[in-house]
């Protein structure tokens, strides 16, 4: 086999652990895996903005709105009115999301975190340095994303 096949392989694998991971969430919690990663940056920090999630995140503000919009619906996290400042809004997470929690597998990016940091600096380095080379040559460096392993529909306008 050929590097070019290799290569294809290797990101079809990628690929495929994603789309998987995202199955056994929606089961096991009912979400996506970024509606997911909002609701845990809601529950790391107690209550936040859409602004701190969107910058937490690196990802628009547009999709922030959007992945809280369906996790209200949904019964996971609530709106609320600061006390101190009326025209802010924080997002709280409810028993629903924090049951939802419990209930999720272990997230695929924390599983890839964690091996990540546990490689020597050079190979940090030359990772980051190949897979920015990949998203190049696939023509991906506009596309809104955030440190999230999902295949689902990720958009500024959907999420």
């Amino acid at each position: 086999m050929d590097r070019t096949d290799i290569s294809l392989i290797a990101l079809r694998r990628i690929l495929r652990a994603t789309e998987l991971y995202g199955r056994e969430l929606a089961q096991a919690a009912g979400l996506t895996a970024v509606q997911f990663r909002v609701l845990q940056v809601v529950s790391e920090r107690g209550n936040c903005t859409a602004t701190e999630i969107s910058q937490r995140m690196g990802v628009s503000q547009a999709t922030v709105t959007s992945l809280v919009d369906k996790l209200v619906r949904q019964g996971m996290v609530e709106r609320q009115r600061s006390e101190k400042d009326r025209r802010q809004t924080h997002i709280v997470k409810t028993e629903k999301g924090r049951a939802a929690l419990a209930r999720a597998p272990d997230a695929l990016q924390q599983r890839y975190v964690r091996k990540f940091e546990a490689l020597e600096d050079w190979e940090q380095s030359m990772l980051v340095a190949s897979l920015e080379r990949v998203a190049s040559m696939l023509d991906a460096e506009d596309i809104d994303a955030s440190p999230v392993l999902d295949t689902g529909d990720f958009t500024t306008s959907a999420g």
